[in-house]
């Protein structure tokens, strides 16, 4: 019997390859999205030998989308957001608005339409949150202040590029430039009224009556016991509400999901989802990517070679010095400037998205889109480059510029006490580095027994916020021996690390031992190696987490059968 079996062949020819060449992207130290991608060009109708089906490629690359932005809106934290507002919102905005126009500029220069540029630029703004949270986790920066703004930062882009997806097609009949027709006769105020209203309705819809039954359903599904029950509700309610949003509210597949993501994040299964959904989102992620690269012509780098040159530079050059200035510009420090830079030095799945929209809408080229693709490729390529340089050129930078050395000694408001600060909280206090969720409490704590204590801290917004109500706090990196020094280690009775940081404890404990020979030194630690390290060592009082978890339960529990 003869079956059509187009969708088993593209399905297996995309995951075959992408594991070929993604396994051999991961030996070659780079990320292994640049694998896919190249599996895609080979399977694609651009490249001779074998072509999968680019309409069934397509398709299921319409679901990597839902499943990528169903998984975006799951890890969404308005609280993490907030944390790093100051930085991460005005940052964003301005970055992207300068890496637009430098695509509309380059563009123009091209002889390109309005709208052709507006999509380039828009694509060439956006970075890939899959290559920044990989490569922050691979560095251990992911849990660092400087790691939480990169993520803040590419949060509010991908807000903003989500809500670009769903006001461009409303654009390309403004600019005249859409492929359909339907659209001509309606005045361009209605439209974007409509578009507006559809898209606020679908929202007060998702977070009025969604974040209550969507929650709610989970927890009765969750009840039955069955995992395959479980997973297989979390992936209806991606795409289901993804569909319905289009096919009711007619906003993006990608918004939808976003917001299903969002709202399931309010159920105390959220994490549960989050692992169960993590296969299929991943697998269909790569399906993707590989078809995006389906749509790359490798001739672009052979007729246009100076083209991609140029993308390339905006992407890597432009967007990193842009975010490196405002860092600057806000205060922050130069390795603070250098990782954000060095985070958004790369373009991914949303510019993909844009771009394929563009497409679709009839503004963007092919070879732009096959300009995007060889720019982000090449800019993922050389994003672990960047993020290896981050420390030796901070080092080199402030060693040989004196205005470097200058911007690290500046003033900042913050990174000292007040000329008001009691006597007692100057000698014979507690130190506290870190105030999380640890430290936090830690804090309530001394407060409670009315124990002097200053939190040292590098989330500068955070001591802005303890300094309203009065808390000695300063802000900056604890490695540094000047924040100590204004925290009064000289003069403090102990140390308090509460900040599971196993790279920079050590330089913490030694600078302070340096610093006050006598300090009494307690610290925390995630990991059981990294605490029998520091035990034998005999670098303080260590408190190993799942230890300290283990021993109340076992108080919690011998307790109740004392006689």
């Amino acid at each position: 019997m003869d079956h059509n079996v187009t969708l088993i062949t593209t399905i297996a020819a995309g995951f075959g390859l992408a594991l070929i060449f993604g396994f051999i992207a991961e030996k070659l130290k780079i990320p292994a999205l640049v694998g896919y991608l190249l599996a895609g060009i080979i399977i694609g109708p651009e490249t001779p030998g074998f072509t999968a089906d680019v309409e069934i490629a397509a398709e299921l690359a319409e679901i990597g989308v839902m499943l990528l932005m169903f998984g975006v809106g799951l890890h969404f934290s308005l609280n993490d957001l907030l944390a790093v507002k100051r930085i991460a919102v005005p940052g964003a905005i301005v970055q992207m608005t300068v890496a637009t126009i430098l695509g509309m500029t380059l563009a123009s220069w091209w002889d390109w339409s309005f709208g052709a540029g507006l999509v380039l630029g828009l694509s060439l703004s956006c970075a890939s949150t899959v290559v920044l949270l990989k490569a922050l986790e691979s560095h251990g920066f992911l849990e660092t202040m400087n790691g939480r703004i990169a993520v803040g930062w590419l949060i509010v882009e991908d807000l903003v590029t989500v809500l670009i997806l769903v006001l461009l097609p409303t654009f390309a009949v403004i600019l005249g430039e859409s492929n359909g027709t339907e659209h001509d006769t309606v005045p361009v105020w209605y439209t974007i009224g409509l578009t507006l209203f559809l898209v606020f309705a679908f929202i007060a819809l998702m977070l009025i009556i969604g974040r209550r039954v969507l929650p709610w359903l989970l927890w009765q599904i969750a009840s039955t016991g069955s995992r395959e029950l479980f997973t297989l509700a979390v992936i209806a309610f991606a795409i289901c509400i993804a569909y319905g949003a289009a096919a009711i509210f007619s906003v993006s597949f990608a918004l939808g999901a976003f917001f299903a993501g969002m709202v399931m994040r309010e159920s105390k299964f959220s994490h549960r989802a989050a692992q169960e959904s993590l296969p299929f989102r991943d697998a269909f992620a790569v399906l993707f990517f590989v078809s995006v690269g389906m749509l790359f012509d490798p001739m672009i780098l052979v007729d246009e070679p100076m083209h991609v040159l140029a993308v390339v530079a905006i992407i890597i050059v432009g967007k990193s010095i842009a975010a490196m200035a405002l860092a600057l510009i806000l205060r922050y420090p130069l390795n603070t400037a250098l990782t954000v830079a060095a985070s958004l030095g790369q373009i991914g799945e949303f510019s993909f998205i844009l771009a394929g929209l563009g497409l679709s809408l009839g503004l963007m080229p092919a070879e732009g889109v096959s300009l995007v693709l060889a720019g982000a490729i090449i800019s993922i390529a050389f994003n672990p480059v960047a993020f290896a340089a981050i420390s030796p050129v901070s080092n080199w930078v402030i060693k040989h510029s004196a205005l470097a050395r200058r911007l690290e000694r500046r003033d900042d408001p913050y990174a000292e006490l007040p000329m008001s600060t009691a006597r007692k909280f100057l000698e014979g206090q507690v130190v506290i580095i870190g105030y999380g969720h640890v430290g936090k409490r830690i804090a309530n704590a001394l407060n409670e027994k009315d124990i002097p204590y200053i939190i040292a801290e590098q989330n500068r917004e955070l001591v802005q916020d303890l300094r309203k109500f009065n808390v000695a706090a300063v802000s900056g990196d604890a490695t540094e021996p000047s924040v100590l020094i204004q925290a009064h280690i000289t003069d403090a009775a102990m140390l308090v690390i509460a900040v599971p940081d196993p790279l920079n404890v050590r330089q913490m404990v030694e600078t302070a031992r340096t610093l006050n020979p006598n300090i009494e030194i307690v610290l925390r630690t995630n990991n059981e190696d990294e605490a029998d390290l520091l035990s034998k060592d005999k670098i303080g009082t260590v408190f190993f987490s799942e230890e300290e978890l283990a021993k109340s339960m076992i108080n919690h529990v011998t307790q109740r059968f004392d006689t």
